[in-house]
């Protein structure tokens, strides 16, 4: 036993210095087991964080949390149409700062892996690529076209160069240990013919021509050549094999959650589940595993695709869209990420050993000669815990588990026990308050001024045409809004002036959205959705006689952004009828139609600095359900460093700006009640996801983040366009901050402290197991809201007294815990008895608030 623990001492102090010496590398190449980085194997965890997705203000705190989580490595696309602005014209300001981003990972002591594509999907507009080059001759999208190609190597060529200008890729000293070339190709190969393959095969040779020293990847191209190492997206990934014994098994990404579009409830991914897939992974021979999103973000301005993807790209990340850690997804993956680097040694320098113990249970050993041994030992069962015999010893393991036992011994993790702290969120209300600027002014409280955009095409039009113009090929994503404008003109005769009734108007569309105006007034909206962006609109229509203008605005909400030949899917009206007319129905769509492209407050520039040469109106009060409305508003900064949402709730559908910077699109559009949503999920069986799923019946995003580097301490300019009407009245700031914590632990598993794993093993895993309760940064527990020590059930914000209870609870944890930061609770120790409840399992369960 005592050289065991040597040996495995060794092993870890190896370990140890191992990671500490991981803030470089010189040389990075791979075999059949992993990347190795200066002539070591290694077990790597990544992350992903994209740079435009946040602000730079807030990449060094979430590279550090991603770090803190364990992981070991940041994953980033690179966005072409945020840099490549025009042929040549490149960018790389603010959140587009490409080589800050990689320094900020850099300084962290982090490997990065740059994922250039150029194509990304990401559910980003136009799947990254710009838009400006669907409208070069020739050009078609991620085919053999020569002009396509001959701008993305241009692009790549840039990107590359800059890296390497300042020593960025590993071979030159940087954190980069991986690009990647092309993004998901191999499923969509086949539709393009052989100049599919051709394509895919000319995007690897001209990758590896740019010699950057280390290797590239390619996700999901199964047919990826020898020098490229091919990889899995996907929930689960430990049956992926690469297409050459001598590449590794790299997972590009493991989506923890799920993204959002406008209109659906919200989808959650229980980090049981998650655990499962990555240990899973790592059990059946992966070296490499990538969160995607680790932080998901938002959706700036008009830079979310689809189309209908939310502003919000939180994707239930363990790092939420405000930057704050969610829990206990993040720890429970962080606990897991300590026990799998427990056993690195093992698993990168021996070969498995796979048993199966059971119908749908399997251990897998790896030993090697130094006496090194991990395993682990998996129940795939979902439904059903298992009782196992494993070298002699028995264990217990949870449905849809799996444990990892880093001596073969002990179990150190096991990824259905959930050991971390809950945290719950809340956005807490905060009133706009007017700038102190206004305020000197002499202004009593909130100052709204009012610019009543105009509608239709009738009196400025940029061009007219008999039939539709496709409003993609119209507007080329310059703006979402393309107004298409015609006059009917009504017979004093007409039967239903006279008997009271109103014609149908009947509009078909490619999508995405329109408002219908009829002289001057809105009637009626209509919309696609996720999954069929087409629609079909039928309303009442309130003619009169004579002349009567009928205008549409169409728009787009933002654009696809994947799927063979995506370029070419349109947008905008295909058919617009009257019906019940004494002629019976009026086709209009081969009319002659004014069109207008853009608002004139897009125009005017009315959402930057330069408003004050807009000729605002300043009414005692905001008009309410107004279409066609922008509001601006001049106020303070929220008091504190809590992140900030919009809430938006009682608006319509529009936009909206902070001192000329765009927050994005809002639309507090409701998903349908009748949608499956559940207070709980069973993480048990493959992950889908409509699973698991909340909210049904609410807004699907109510809240819009504001990072706080972009207020100023006061004289705040708010800008928002309002398309169909809201109460602005009803706008707030709401601070995301965490409200309440809950902690529980229990004697029916085995507790090892990972932090001090060498003791845990020379005790046979006999830890000091304690309950441990956190609040954010300058806030305390305020009041402890449960506490049973006994046989408590349900969960946080739900607990319930069992049978067993401590009458006691309250008051022990009270006098630990109240009025500090962080505390820590002994369990089966002092003022909680073995003794106490002899015969039952004992567990002890807390909820407190922080304030």
């Amino acid at each position: 036993m005592a050289v065991e623990i040597t040996n495995f001492s060794r092993l870890l102090l190896l370990s140890f210095f191992l990671v500490l010496s991981s803030t470089s590398a010189d040389n990075v190449t791979y075999d059949h087991r992993s990347l190795i980085i200066d002539g070591r194997r290694r077990l790597l965890i990544s992350a992903s964080i994209h740079y435009p997705r946040s602000v730079p203000s807030m990449w060094p705190g979430l590279v550090a949390s991603a770090k803190e989580g364990g992981a070991d490595v940041i994953e980033t696309y690179v966005f072409w149409n945020g840099h490549e602005l025009s042929p040549g014209n490149y960018s790389f300001e603010d959140r587009f700062d490409l080589v800050k981003f990689v320094n900020v990972v850099k300084d962290a002591g982090m490997y990065l892996i740059l994922r250039i594509g150029p194509f990304v999907a990401a559910e980003w507009n136009f799947g990254g690529i710009p838009v400006w080059l669907h409208y070069i001759p020739g050009v078609v999208f991620r085919s053999n076209s020569e002009q396509f190609k001959s701008h993305m190597q241009s692009f790549m060529t840039f990107i590359v160069n800059i890296m390497k200008r300042d020593k960025l890729f590993a071979s030159q000293g940087g954190p980069i240990i991986l690009a990647q070339v092309e993004n998901e190709y191999g499923d969509t190969e086949k539709v393009y013919g052989d100049g599919g393959k051709l394509y895919a095969m000319w995007a690897a040779d001209m990758a590896l021509s740019q010699d950057i020293g280390v290797p590239w990847i390619m996700c999901q191209q199964y047919d990826a050549p020898a020098r490229v190492i091919n990889t899995c997206n996907s929930f689960y990934c430990d049956q992926f094999a690469p297409n050459s014994p001598s590449k590794p098994k790299i997972w590009t990404e493991n989506w923890p959650g799920w993204f959002q579009t406008f209109g659906t409830s919200n989808p959650h991914r229980p980090p049981e589940d998650i655990a499962f897939s990555v240990a899973r992974f790592f059990q059946k021979g992966g070296s490499l595993q990538n969160y995607y999103m680790y932080h998901g973000g938002t959706n700036f301005g008009r830079t979310s695709g689809g189309p209908f993807i939310t502003t919000s790209y939180d994707y239930d990340a363990p790092i939420d869209e405000y930057g704050l850690l969610r829990l206990p997804k993040w720890s429970h993956l962080k606990d897991l990420h300590k026990s799998i680097k427990l056993c690195e040694h093992a698993l990168l320098y021996s070969e498995p050993t796979h048993l199966l113990i059971g119908p749908l249970q399997e251990a897998s050993v790896y030993a090697d000669s130094s006496g090194s041994c991990a395993a682990f030992l998996a129940n795939m069962d979902d439904t059903d815990e298992k009782w196992i015999v494993f070298q002699n010893r028995s264990y217990h393991l949870p449905a849809w588990s799996v444990s990892i036992l880093p001596d073969c011994k002990t179990i150190a993790f096991n990824t259905a026990k959930v050991r971390s702290q809950i945290s719950m969120v809340d956005m807490m209300p905060e009133s706009l308050v007017a700038s102190k600027t206004i305020e000197e002014k002499g202004s009593k409280g909130l100052q709204w001024h009012i610019y009543k955009e105009k509608t239709g095409a009738v009196e400025k039009t940029d061009f007219v045409r008999h039939g539709f113009a496709d409003h993609l090929n119209t507007t080329k994503d310059a703006t979402d809004y393309l107004w298409y404008s015609t006059r009917l003109h009504v017979d004093e005769g007409e039967k239903f002036l006279i008997n009271g009734t109103q014609p149908i108007l009947m509009v078909e569309s490619k999508g995405h959205a329109v408002h219908v105006f009829v002289n001057e007034e809105i009637i009626a909206s209509a919309s696609g959705n996720g999954s069929d962006i087409t629609y079909k609109l039928e309303t009442q229509v309130p003619l009169k006689a004579g002349k009567n203008d009928i205008s549409l605005l169409s728009m787009t909400v933002g654009l696809q952004n994947a799927g063979p030949f995506y370029e070419w899917v349109g947008a905008g009206l295909t058919s617009v009828k009257i019906a019940g007319l004494d002629n019976g129905t009026i086709d209009l769509s081969s009319n002659t139609w004014k069109y207008k492209i853009g608002l004139e407050g897009e125009h005017l520039r009315i959402y930057s600095n330069g408003v004050d040469n807009v000729k605002w109106i300043t009414p005692s009060l905001p008009p309410k359900n107004q279409a066609l409305t922008w509001y601006m508003v001049v106020v303070d900064a929220p008091k504190g460093t809590v992140p900030i949402g919009l809430d938006m709730k009682y608006m319509g559908k529009g936009q909206a700006w902070l001192n000329g910077k765009a927050i994005g699109r809002y639309w507090p559009r409701k998903s349908s009640i009748n949608d499956k949503c559940s207070s709980s999920c069973n993480y048990k069986g493959k992950f889908f996801p409509d699973k698991c799923r909340t909210g049904c019946g609410e807004p699907t995003q109510r809240w819009y983040h504001i990072p706080l580097s972009w207020f100023k301490p006061s004289g705040n300019v708010l800008v928002i366009f309002e398309e169909k009407g809201g109460d602005p009245t009803r706008i707030t700031f709401s601070r995301r901050r965490i409200s309440k914590i809950c902690s529980s632990v229990s004697e029916d598993f085995p507790f090892v402290d990972l932090e001090n794993w060498e003791n845990a093993v020379r005790s046979n895993g006999e830890g000091r197991a304690t309950l441990h309760l956190a609040c954010p940064e300058n806030s305390s527990i305020s009041s402890i809201r449960f506490a049973s020590y006994g046989n408590p059930s349900g969960a946080c914000g739900s607990y319930q007294q069992g049978i067993c209870h401590h009458p006691s609870s309250v008051l022990i944890i009270e006098k630990v815990c109240l009025n500090k930061t962080q505390c820590t609770i002994p369990f089966l120790e002092g003022d909680f008895s073995k003794d106490f409840c002899p015969g039952i399992t004992k567990s002890l369960a807390v909820e407190a608030a922080c304030n």
